[in-house]
């Protein structure tokens, strides 16, 4: 019962454990998002506003302006670019941005988002979504808000690019930076996070990410091959530049912020369809054919006009090693092995690939102006499908394999690895003794033997009740406990002989049943016809948050 002013009686629910974002006081979320986006490109904007400055005390001769108002708004067009943001000049659209320079805000925004799960209050990983987008609208709005105060005579950037761009970056820098926050509040591994997914997504993910992976680091070495080999015309052009001291740093920020590009590219031409440089040009395995370049170091990569250099082909299976090695290792962490399926998923994997590489190289191509310039870059829809073909077919075979090898594995009685958190006393536990015609296997959870049909738990004698037996005189005082003492161990000693003549008599009816079944092929069937005694339950266990839930 329960007094008035107090809660109802009842099981007491275990405290939770405060995180490390409680033990501060919690701000509004969305105030606090707000504040965090403006932080972020306030810095950026610092960022920006001193590269350009020190570019025009470095060469005033190039155009920026002599007047402060062109500088700062030649700086928020530095930020615009470095957020992808496109522009127009003198009715050229310039859309080829590097890459690199993506790089700046993402990190700002990063440890904006850790700011922000630090001094707001987010209970649980799953409203880790709540926190970027209080970072993304509020830095989308800001974006727009600059697109909008840098448009002037000559120079006009699109205001729907800053809005979307500024948005998918903030949205994504942001929300990691408060997802790994959160994690370090919780005590949650970065792995956990693959284990809140469903097992084929997780699969699926983990393919994907390898098969790109994979094709990107083959992109690296296919350009750090190219550079080296034009290394000596990349000094030649760099000495005809003449960019001095402050010049020559600011040529090198910017072919390392094009590094990205440049690597993208080089995926292009390992996957077949390769890039144009401009109009009515192509570099690909099938050939070069390029027209006059801008005065680039980093266009020393390219090769000569004709036929594709013999070591370059090389290149072109990369796709197949990608497609290869993320089939297995799909197949590898799927949550079943079924061999008509594993080449499908495989499949799907490399059309996942190839839809992620066409977005990529919609990201490193474009537009550096009119006519011969305006396309730069891979097609985006040629790269998407020949990936998708290319490493889908490698990963669908590889897969197969991979499934074969494991099933056989499992076939021929090797056991499965273990899980690297399996508790280390479930490996001490014990197996059950069971006969052969009991099935046991994957989605069986645990098989344990139950009591026989005829042997039932022996009530307590008339020993085990204290000497009372019903229908006779009861015992009591010394003679009771004397009786008792006597009576005791010579029930258990009974019990104990009648126990183990079961249990040798079982023992002997499964022998003789194993050698009856010697001849006969093992299959399922109902056996009406043998005495059988034996009787078997399986138990399923239930996901810790299926256990957890209430009952209705």
């Amino acid at each position: 019962m329960s007094t008035p002013g107090s809660p109802p009686s009842g099981p007491e629910r275990p405290a939770k454990r405060p995180s490390a974002s409680a033990a501060v006081d919690a701000r509004p979320l969305y105030a606090t998002g707000g504040l965090a986006a403006a932080t972020a490109a306030a810095i950026g904007l610092a960022v920006a506003v001193t590269l350009t400055v020190t570019a025009w005390v470095a060469a005033p001769h190039a155009g920026l302006g002599e007047e402060i108002g062109g500088v700062l708004r030649g700086a928020v067009v530095a930020w615009l670019v470095s957020h992808h943001v496109s522009f127009t000049v003198a009715d050229a659209q310039i859309s080829m941005l590097p890459i690199g320079l993506m790089l700046l805000p993402g990190l700002v925004l990063y440890r904006s988002g850790r700011w922000l799960a630090r001094s707001c209050e987010i209970p649980r990983l799953r409203y880790v979504h709540r926190a970027a987008l209080a970072i993304a609208g509020p830095y989308a709005a800001i974006a727009g808000t600059l697109a909008l105060v840098a448009r002037g005579e000559t120079v006009e950037p699109s205001m729907p690019r800053a809005l979307f761009m500024g948005f998918v970056i903030a949205f994504l820098a942001g929300g990691l930076g408060a997802l790994r926050q959160l994690m370090a509040d919780k005590g949650v591994a970065p792995r956990a996070l693959l284990g809140l997914m469903p097992a084929r997504s997780r699969s699926l993910l983990v393919g994907m990410l390898v098969s790109t992976g994979t094709l990107l680091l083959g992109g690296l070495v296919l350009f750090a091959v190219a550079f080296a080999v034009g290394f000596p015309e990349a000094v030649e052009t760099t000495r005809l530049l003449a960019p001095g001291l402050v010049g020559g740093a600011l040529l090198i920020v910017i072919q390392l912020a094009y590094l990205p590009n440049a690597v993208l590219f080089a995926v292009c031409y390992g996957l077949g369809p390769g890039f144009a440089l401009g109009e009515a040009t192509a570099v690909a395995p099938t050939g070069i054919s390029t027209g006059p370049l801008p005065l680039l170091p980093l266009l020393a990569a390219l090769p000569e006009d004709g036929a594709a250099p013999v070591a370059s082909l090389a290149a072109l299976a990369v796709p197949f090693v990608a497609g290869a090695v993320g089939g297995v290792l799909t197949q590898r962490s799927a949550p079943d092995l079924v061999s008509e399926a594993a080449p499908l998923w495989g499949f799907v994997c490399g059309v996942t690939t190839g839809a992620l590489c066409a977005a990529l190289g919609e990201l490193a191509g474009g537009s550096l102006g009119m006519e011969r310039l305006s396309d730069i870059g891979p097609s985006a829809w040629q790269v998407g499908l020949v990936a998708a073909l290319e490493v889908g077919a490698a990963a669908a075979i590889a897969a197969w394999g991979a499934n074969w090898y494991y099933t056989r594995r499992r076939s021929g009685g090797a056991e499965p690895d273990a899980a690297p958190d399996a508790a280390p006393e479930a490996e001490a536990r014990p197996a059950a003794e069971l006969p052969v015609d009991v099935p046991v296997g994957e989605g069986l959870a645990t098989v344990t033997p139950l009591r026989p049909h005829g042997e039932k738990e022996e009530a307590p004698g008339p020993e085990d009740r204290g000497g009372f037996r019903p229908g006779g005189p009861a015992l009591g005082g010394g003679a009771e406990k004397e009786a008792r003492g006597q009576a005791v161990p010579e029930a258990r000693e009974e019990r104990a002989a009648r126990r183990q003549a079961a249990r040798e008599e079982r023992a002997r009816r499964r022998a003789e049943r194993k050698a009856l079944r010697a001849d006969r092929p093992r299959r399922w069937r109902r056996r009406d016809d043998e005495d059988s005694d034996e009787l078997y339950g399986i138990t399923y266990e239930a996901e810790p948050e299926e256990a957890d839930a209430p009952r209705n």
